[in-house]
């Protein structure tokens, strides 16, 4: 099964718009990456100053892959929106989608 990445980024209120605008003019390299399966940024809406970065791919090898080349190249230069970041890993152990009508 998969296994999913999620980067938990503390970002201040200030720059919730400049971290937001960052991500929706990204480079895209993520998703022609071999094994990625999907990508989602999550804002906050409780409360904390936490914005989640879901991705999930075909193998940590994929991911691992993906760490050491594009994504050094899609990450680079600029003062940081984020004050911090906690990185978590999971293995997808069951999943479901919508019936079909």
């Amino acid at each position: 099964m998969s296994i999913v990445k999620i980067n938990a980024l503390t970002v201040p209120e200030d720059m919730r718009e400049t971290l937001e605008q960052r991500f929706s003019s990204r480079a895209g390299m993520v998703e022609s990456s071999d094994g990625f399966e999907w990508f989602e940024l999550l804002r906050p809406i409780d409360g904390t100053d936490k914005y989640l970065v879901y991705t999930r791919w075909r193998s940590e090898e994929d991911f691992r892959a993906w760490m050491e080349g594009s994504m050094r190249q899609g990450h680079g230069g600029g003062n940081p929106a984020a004050t911090g970041s906690e990185a978590w890993s999971f293995e997808v152990v069951q999943q479901a989608a919508p019936k079909q009508a």
